[in-house]
């Protein structure tokens, strides 16, 4: 790692000028006024696409068709130097405290998610302490899984948010190299009809369940677990011996009585950020072999080494977050839409979606100061090309200009095609991925309007050969470590999840008020409003002559 940073900081932060501020900023500004513009004949050449490319970790990153110029890339480099962000990003490495407010009351602690794949040579994290947890982590997962061998065959996976969205992204992305006959159920909503499904037609005797939970407490995750081990109760089964917990030390899941083997999760890593911790590990070495997952895991790793590049092109995730923060600062964009191109990663959008939006949409800077610029983007997508027949037609000709990070491989995971018209269905599915690009920059005049396309509509283009396990490590990791960078380039905390705690303490006074009436008694703790919507709800079944009224 000589030569990628230098290690200037003292501190985790070294309070850097506020984004608004940097003379880079100001100066991007300006820029954005006269932007290049992609639907100018001889704009979009074939020099351009070779020379705006950056390689690395097995993934090559096409930003010719960003709405950038030398002029501009220079000045976001500057803007990554003002603020500091590659220092930062080395203090997170380090496991220094980046989830904190200064002067509020806030969790303080480290997000050292790179840890849990930094099990390779020449280690990038500094924090030993968190590599020798994993490590041990690590092991206890080859050895419990190498132990079962083929005593399952079927896997429940309950959790929730972090704990769910983007292991359930990663698994569905392995299918291909999943061990015979193994399949697994989510569990993640705590509506029971989810629950329901699952356990219909499920043999028990041959299923594991794995119970995610960090704080070993989540009201949907131990809800859920009740009615499974209430199944498992039923079917003459002790759920001891068919139950596994990932949870944080010494918290109440943290139980051997209770569970067949507890996987610890550490306070250092983030519900979003877990996929390459023991909550994948699990579900990737029960599905897939804990070969795999190993290899998701340098996949990962070698991404995290390009995060520590000063050049702006040779780090793939600063490049990334700056065209990111161009896009939604200086042009004013308001979403962005990713869009796979490889129905294995039909799961991926939705884990970007939290990943983004719980990490930066936030309001206030690392002072509690209210920001007077926008932060995260709305983010959301579909593979392509059903997504073509789905929304395209308003990224093409809808008001809005919606920013798209396209992604894309040259080979198939299966191997497995045929000819039709002289070309295999790989090729037509890249040909779509490259028209999509070319038609939203360049566009089409047409003298009747109904058929005229503006162009000049952004986009990236993430490319690699094939989506096996260590270039889906890659790929994660390269966006794990982008949104890190627009929040360092922001001056917010990514690490921490304040917004959705209002909605959570209101849901808990109206279950409190629905076990009251359960029980007979009379619960005000809710608002009179939350009360009264209660009441609607039961007043529903009698109303349309279904189900009397409790009360």
């Amino acid at each position: 790692m000589a030569g990628t940073y230098q290690e200037s900081w003292k501190e985790p932060f070294l309070s850097p000028p506020r984004f608004e501020v940097t003379r880079s900023a100001k100066r991007l500004a300006e820029l954005a006024k006269s932007a290049t513009n992609l639907s100018v004949s001889g704009v979009v050449t074939e020099e351009r696409i070779a020379s705006m490319q950056s390689r690395g970790a097995g993934l090559t990153m096409l930003y010719g068709f960003q709405r950038v110029d030398q002029e501009i890339l220079r000045e976001l480099q500057a803007l990554a130097e003002e603020r500091q962000v590659v220092p930062q990003m080395q203090a997170l490495f380090a496991g220094r405290s980046v989830n904190f407010i200064e002067g509020f009351d806030s969790e303080r602690r480290a997000a050292l998610h790179p840890a849990t794949r930094d099990v390779f040579e020449q280690a990038i994290t500094s924090d030993l302490s968190a590599r020798r947890v994993v490590e041990e982590e690590l092991q206890k997962l080859r050895t419990f899984f190498g132990e079962i061998g083929n005593s399952y065959d079927t896997m429940l996976f309950i959790g929730i948010g972090g704990s769910e969205l983007g292991p359930h992204a990663i698994a569905d992305a392995l299918t291909c190299y999943n061990l015979p006959s193994r399949k697994v159920h989510y569990i993640g909503n705590i509506d029971p009809d989810e629950m329901t499904a699952a356990l219909r037609g499920t043999d028990l005797r041959k299923t594991l369940v794995a119970i995610v939970s960090k704080s070993g407490s989540t009201l949907e995750t131990a809800t859920n677990e009740a009615r499974a081990r209430q199944a498992f109760q039923t079917a003459g089964l002790d759920p001891k011996q068919h139950f596994i917990a990932v949870t944080s030390p010494k918290t109440p899941m943290d139980d051997l009585s209770r569970y067949r083997a507890v996987f610890h999760l550490f306070d250092f890593v983030g519900g979003r950020f877990s996929s390459t911790s023991v909550v994948g590990g699990v579900l990737i070495c029960f599905l897939a072999g804990a070969t795999t997952f190993f290899e998701f895991l340098d996949g990962a790793n070698q991404m995290d080494r390009l995060a520590l590049r000063l050049d702006i092109r040779d780090n793939l995730p600063l490049l990334l977050a700056l065209l990111s923060v161009w896009n939604r600062n200086f042009l004013g964009f308001p979403t962005v839409a990713v869009i796979p191109y490889s129905q294995a990663l039909r799961r991926f959008p939705a884990h970007l979606q939290q990943c983004e939006m719980e990490s930066n949409g936030k309001s206030v800077d690392r002072y509690g100061r209210r920001i007077p610029y926008p932060t995260a983007p709305v983010l959301w997508g579909e593979p392509g090309t059903n997504a073509q027949h789905s929304f395209f037609q308003l990224l093409h000709q809808g008001t809005d200009v919606v920013p798209v990070e396209f992604i894309g491989f040259k080979d198939s995971q299966y191997g497995e095609d045929c000819m039709y018209n002289g070309t295999s269905s790989q090729d037509k599915l890249l040909s779509n991925l490259f028209a999509q690009a070319l038609a939203l920059a360049l566009g089409h005049d047409n003298e009747n309007p109904n058929k005229y396309f503006s162009g000049n509509r952004p986009s990236t283009l993430i490319l690699g050969q094939k989506l096996d396990a260590k270039t889906l490590g890659a790929l994660l990791a390269l966006y794990e470590n982008k949104i890190a960078f627009e929040g360092f380039l922001w001056g917010i905390n990514s690490f921490d999840q304040e917004g959705v705690q209002l909605g959570k303490g209101l849901a808990e006074q109206l279950i409190a008020v629905c076990r009251a009436r359960r029980e007979g008694r009379e619960d005000l703790s809710a608002s009179a409003v939350g009360r009264r919507l209660l009441d609607i709800v039961e007043d529903i079944g009698s109303a349309h002559g279904i189900v009397p009224k409790s009360r």
